[in-house]
């Protein structure tokens, strides 16, 4: 294992900032896997999780188990982990600029549908190394304005050009779900069983320019832009594992959560022998969903100020018209009952119990696309 710390701030800074990221095994031996956990640094389960892949990463390249290169960053956003008001962590948005940490990314299709141009040929995987080559190199253009900015712009260059990304977040109260491009469909699929994925939300595009789709989006857009002409396969298996809410952090979630990423690493020929890969396969359990469009998401907001109680658990199976919360107007006692208006798995909810209009109190995955334009909450 090597440890490499990746300087942040620049000259003259107020505070000085560092990434840290682990790698293991070796470059260009086979598949690259990028891991992070908490780019919004107040959602912890990832860093658990990461403590847990660690120890088991650093066990199996010591027994020659690792074929390919492994990155590894535990606490993806630094800057994030310093930030708090009154006492309270806050690591969703950028308090300098108010930018969330995982919206922004440089989406560098922009730029390779220029610089390739003339250089794309029929050998799929000749044009797989030629636009990760360019894609690093667009990344090495960018230039960053701020802290977070140089952040995002080192995390992508660690990221950019692997096969496997994993990036691992939570919600505020959920059950685990995953969001994808829906070109990953079928790459994904083992995933979503192996971790028991109740919602596997799929996008061509989910609006913002998040981390996952930076990675991934380039090369689906890269086909459509030269329309086919050139074999381009979705080289990127980039996905938002989201662990669950902000408070199920505990050792047995975690050790279960790492287990299930090394399963999944194991089935994709990254780690373990032959034999080893055969019984990572044979375990693959029964998916618990089928994937649905993230359009088909029904957020389900609140109409007015009150007391939130939940009338359904996460995870459940219901229909339009069923009821999911009250909602109590503490001053009239007027109760107003919140349903679903699509047929879906209610697989998020807020962890606050006293709300203000127009809060996002709940996620309903349906199965029919509805929605369109930016697809993930702010």
């Amino acid at each position: 294992m090597q440890a490499i710390t990746h300087p942040l701030s620049g000259p003259h800074a107020n505070a000085a900032y560092a990434l840290t990221s682990f790698h293991f095994g070796a470059p260009g031996g086979g598949k690259k896997v990028y891991i992070q956990g908490s780019l919004h640094a107040d959602e912890v389960p990832g860093m658990l999780v990461s403590q847990f892949l660690r120890s088991e990463l650093a066990a199996l390249e010591a027994a020659g188990q690792i074929h390919g290169e492994i990155i590894l960053v535990p606490a993806a956003n630094p800057i994030g982990l310093a930030q708090a008001i009154h006492g309270a962590a806050f690591g969703r948005f950028d308090l300098t600029t108010g930018v969330n940490f995982n919206r922004a990314y440089k989406h560098v299709a922009n730029d390779l549908k220029k610089s390739l141009e003339g250089k794309l040929g029929q050998d799929a995987a000749a044009n797989v190394a030629l636009i990760r080559e360019h894609a690093r190199a667009s990344i090495a253009d960018w230039q960053p304005a701020t802290d977070a900015e140089t952040l995002k712009k080192t995390l992508m260059t660690l990221a950019i050009d692997a096969d496997i990304v994993l990036d691992l977040h939570c919600d505020n109260e959920a059950v685990l779900h995953i969001y994808a491009g829906t070109p990953l469909a079928e790459a994904i699929a083992p995933l979503s069983a192996i971790m028991g994925s109740h919602a596997t939300l799929l996008a061509y595009e989910a609006g913002g320019e998040p981390f996952d789709e930076a990675c991934s989006r380039l090369w689906w857009d890269l086909d459509n832009h030269f329309a086919q002409r050139f074999p381009i396969p979705p080289a990127c298996l980039s996905t938002t594992v989201e662990l669950r809410g902000e408070m199920e952090v505990s050792y047995a979630l975690a050790r279960k959560d790492a287990a299930g990423l090394l399963q999944f690493l194991t089935l994709n020929g990254v780690l373990g022998d032959a034999a080893a890969q055969a019984a990572a396969a044979a375990a693959v359990p029964a998916p618990l969903c089928a994937a649905t469009p993230l359009e088909g998401v029904e957020p389900v907001y609140a109409p007015h100020a009150g007391i939130l109680i939940y009338t359904r658990e996460l995870g459940a199976k219901v229909a339009a018209g069923d009821a999911l919360a009250d909602l109590i107007d503490p001053v009239s006692g007027e109760t107003t009952v919140l349903r679903a208006t699509v047929d879906g798995v209610f697989f998020a909810r807020s962890a606050h119990r006293h709300v203000i209009r127009g809060m996002n109190v709940g996620k309903v995955a349906g199965a029919r696309a509805y929605r369109e334009g930016d697809l993930l909450s702010a």
